[in-house]
């Protein structure tokens, strides 16, 4: 089925993203860097692994439908999200990481989709929670994981503001 292969691509994705965050996690402790938001880390990343399980359980138990309609769009949307996210990546640099890694005396990044968006890469994250699943029309997977990154994203804002002594 297409819609796995798809989701199969987002995981590879995500598993790149990984690598990356990690070698930027060692230049960022390297330099100094210190991590806060330790405790909520673990619920982002089951999460964001529940969310591809569950596009794929959903679509496959409930025989949910491709609609063209609604598929494609929401195609568009997850491939506009993905390409925010690694704008974000690009232009935050050594700094980009999903863990909360604040060097200090850094200068807070205001270029690139940071002149636009005060979290860019949240607000790309939200937008492909709610369409990943919405491809293959997967409606509760996209409501409840809306619902759980909303609540994820609350405490992580909030943690990062305070990291950053927004708070």
């Amino acid at each position: 089925m297409a819609y796995n292969l798809f989701i199969l691509l987002i995981a590879a994705e995500r598993l790149v993203e990984l690598v990356v965050s990690r070698r930027n996690a060692r230049w960022s402790f390297a330099h100094g860097g210190k991590e806060f938001g330790r405790s909520h880390y673990p619920a982002m990343v089951s999460m964001h692994a529940l969310l591809l399980v569950s596009c794929i359980v959903e679509v496959a138990t409930q025989h949910r439908p491709f609609l063209p309609w609604l598929g494609w769009p929401m195609v568009a949307l997850v491939a506009a999200s993905t390409a925010m996210r690694w704008w974000c990546v690009a232009t935050l640099g050594k700094h980009w990481n999903p863990r909360l890694i604040v060097i200090p005396n850094a200068e807070l990044v205001q270029k690139g989709p940071y002149r636009l968006l005060h979290h860019p890469n949240y607000t790309a994250v939200a937008v492909e929670v709610a369409a990943l699943p919405l491809v293959h029309s997967a409606w509760w997977t996209a409501v409840v994981f809306s619902l759980a990154n909303a609540a994820i994203l609350r405490i992580r804002i909030t943690s990062e503001n305070r990291a950053l002594g927004y708070a």
